[in-house]
């Protein structure tokens, strides 16, 4: 386990936070998970790519990556984290979504297991929903996100069409991001502009931009559900710390 000091800064809260994290675009349409986690390890210290590749082969993370896999990879890497989740476990309701429909049953025991041993393994995983200003909160301390959004209905307001509606176009894969059906996409959250009520995010099938997306400014403010988070359609969310690699 690796407890080296991370690069990320320590910040106020403010109106304004834009973290550094490095872009790093997935190789294929099914591994944007690793490609986040590697931004988010990259972000907090040196990343040996051999390293990372044993740790999956260690892991037996293959082309089905859920979200409890990126926190046991965290894990794996002395990262300290806070899973955030609306099921633990598997949601049978997806089973007949396209997107889970090869896997679904081959990985529902695996997942589910994951999430059985997730605290003896002391990956800390809460059942829970998350604000924007949770977000806004978690971001101004330095920390980062990876989050699981729809990518059916994830924009870019900086982006030009047709990519800002199309989350694969660069990375050569074909478009499914307008399909009816729901389509994981993990993408990191790095920042937010509270007056705009936007929120900064890297992207994974993108190798040369951050994308960011916005709500009206008063839905900001608001306790109630945001816009931006409802559009992004979250089903889960992991966060990281960026004070160091080290578990306590």
């Amino acid at each position: 386990m690796r407890t080296e000091e991370a690069a990320g800064p320590q910040l106020e809260p403010g109106d304004f936070v834009q973290l550094p994290v490095p872009i790093i675009q997935q190789l294929y349409h099914w591994d944007c998970g690793l490609a986040c986690s590697k931004m988010v390890l990259r972000y907090l210290g040196p990343l040996d790519d051999g390293e990372f590749e044993s740790a999956l082969r260690e892991l037996r993370l293959t082309r089905s990556i859920w979200t409890i896999d990126l926190a046991y990879l965290m894990r794996h890497f002395g990262v300290r984290h806070r899973f955030c989740t609306q099921t633990l476990g598997v949601d049978k309701g997806y089973k007949n979504q396209s997107f889970y429909r090869k896997h679904f049953d081959s990985e529902e025991t695996r997942v589910n297991q994951l999430f059985a041993q997730a605290k003896a393994c002391k990956v800390l995983v809460e059942k829970c929903t998350v604000s924007v200003q949770d977000i806004q909160e978690h971001l101004a301390q330095g920390h980062v996100a990876i989050v699981l959004v729809n990518s059916g209905v994830l924009h870019c307001d900086l982006c030009s069409s047709p990519v800002k509606y199309c989350c694969f176009a660069p990375s050569g894969h074909r478009c499914c991001c307008r399909s009816p059906d729901y389509q994981g996409h993990f993408i990191v959250l790095r920042g937010y502009n509270r007056a705009t009520g936007c929120i900064f995010y890297n992207n994974p099938a993108y190798a040369d931009r951050e994308c960011w997306e916005c709500a009206a400014p008063a839905s900001v403010t608001s306790r109630k559900p945001e816009p931006v988070m409802a559009q992004m359609r979250i089903s889960s969310l992991s966060t990281w710390t960026a004070d160091s690699r080290r578990l306590v």
